[in-house]
């Protein structure tokens, strides 16, 4: 016991290192091959465990000991965002029943059949946004793109009008507040949460053919959720469905331009899109690491003890690229059999929104490669830059040229 109470200490010494944001992936690699699970310090001054190896991080996301709910957060664990009360009663917080009840509510509106029908309206928008890019022959890909997550969001949500652009910056305040403006990300919480505030009552007396007016439904005639509940769930919509899909198409359209092999090969065979998206998630996921989660009691994960309480976090970048799971994992494989790949969870958490997330990235990078196939970057790769987390991988900008102005600029870029 003493050995192992020795071993905490030393482990908790050790800082994250800050190339973890720049990097992942070369971090993981090392991580992986010192040993299945790690403490660190992280930039907030608390403390978490990262899990590393596939086989480990499979197991946890589904092992029902390792609880989401921060009622089980002991004393200096990292409990991720902070939010007010009307906002934090989302899935996100939840073990059963409670999570098994909400995601029974909304689960029917994420099916793959319900968000294939979206398909047209999202090809549309995705190529709409791209048209500045062609014209000019440069553009950033991250900027354009950025509205599209949201336009989706807001036809699953039935909001319209001006409300979408004043939704569209605060989502954005929110996940990437400026740096000379600490209090920019609780002003835009508050600004979402009277927002959803008057959505909500708008529905009430004006239901629409969307989620939000049969999740009010489901409160006001069934009493199934809670008011908190019902605004947390439209509040995680919105910010699930605009981070992740924003960040896997920057994230997507890079990696691919830095494999040419691979962009050339989508452009003589566009049928691979499906699967490459698959691959490019595992490659590249817009979530290096999961939810934290806190053990209910203690427990073990590949031979290191845990305390009930501490955080747990799994390295989802990490484990995705295990030479234990993947052959030649550091190799982009288009044509890979991804299944098992950790990079939309696994288990009653896994991401209810993957079939969307999926046909957002393929009908922007589809259009991307119909409508400028010769497109290159603007900058060299190591100038490209990255907001400052740990728990989400973003490009800040995407440069990039296409056409006469590419060719007017070509030469080698790494």
């Amino acid at each position: 016991m003493a050995g192992a109470v020795e071993l905490l200490v030393v482990r908790t010494e050790k800082m994250l290192p800050a190339a973890v944001v720049a990097d992942p992936h070369a971090v993981y690699e090392q991580l992986r091959e010192d040993g299945p699970v790690h403490r660190f310090v992280l930039p907030d001054g608390s403390s978490a465990w990262i899990v590393t190896r596939y086989d480990d991080a499979r197991a946890a996301l589904a092992d029902p000991r390792l609880s989401l709910s921060k009622a089980h957060a002991g004393p200096g664990a990292w409990k991720g965002f902070g939010l007010p009360p009307a906002l934090d009663a989302n899935l996100l917080n939840m073990d059963p029943p409670d999570h098994t009840r909400l995601r029974r509510l909304v689960s029917s509106a994420f099916t793959p059949r319900r968000m294939e029908l979206l398909r047209p309206g999202i090809a549309r928008v995705a190529d709409a946004l791209l048209e500045p890019v062609v014209a000019a022959g440069e553009g950033d890909l991250v900027r354009t793109f950025a509205p599209l997550p949201v336009a989706v969001i807001c036809d699953v949500l039935g909001i319209a009008g001006q409300q979408r652009g004043e939704l569209k910056n605060w989502a954005a305040v929110l996940l990437a507040p400026p740096k000379d403006d600490p209090k920019a990300a609780g002003r835009a919480v508050l600004e979402i949460q009277a927002f959803l505030g008057r959505l909500i009552e708008d529905k009430r007396s004006r239901p629409g053919d969307d989620i939000l007016s049969a999740l009010i439904a489901a409160r006001d005639d069934d009493d199934r959720l809670s008011e908190d509940e019902l605004t947390s769930l439209a509040f995680l919509t919105i910010i699930a469905g605009y981070e992740n899909s924003a960040n896997l198409i920057g994230l997507s359209l890079l990696t691919l331009l830095q494999h040419p092999a691979q962009w050339a090969a989508l452009l003589a065979d566009p049928g691979l899109l499906p699967g490459a998206v698959r691959e490019l998630m595992r490659f590249e996921p817009p979530a290096p690491v999961s939810l934290r989660r806190f053990p209910k009691q203690d427990l073990e994960i590949g031979g290191v003890r845990i305390p009930a309480g501490d955080t747990v976090l799994i390295a989802i970048a990490s484990a995705d690229r295990d030479p234990a799971r993947w052959p030649d994992p550091g190799t982009l494989d288009l044509t890979r059999d991804t299944s098992g790949q950790l990079s939309l969870g696994h288990g009653i958490h896994y991401c209810l929104g993957a079939p969307l997330a999926r046909i957002e990235a393929e009908e922007a990078i589809g259009a991307v490669l119909r409508r400028l196939p010769d497109l290159r970057l603007a900058v060299p790769v190591g100038e490209l830059g990255w907001r400052p987390s740990f728990r989400s991988r973003a490009l800040q900008s995407l440069p990039v040229l296409a056409g006469e102005a590419g060719q007017r600029q070509r030469g080698p870029l790494h």
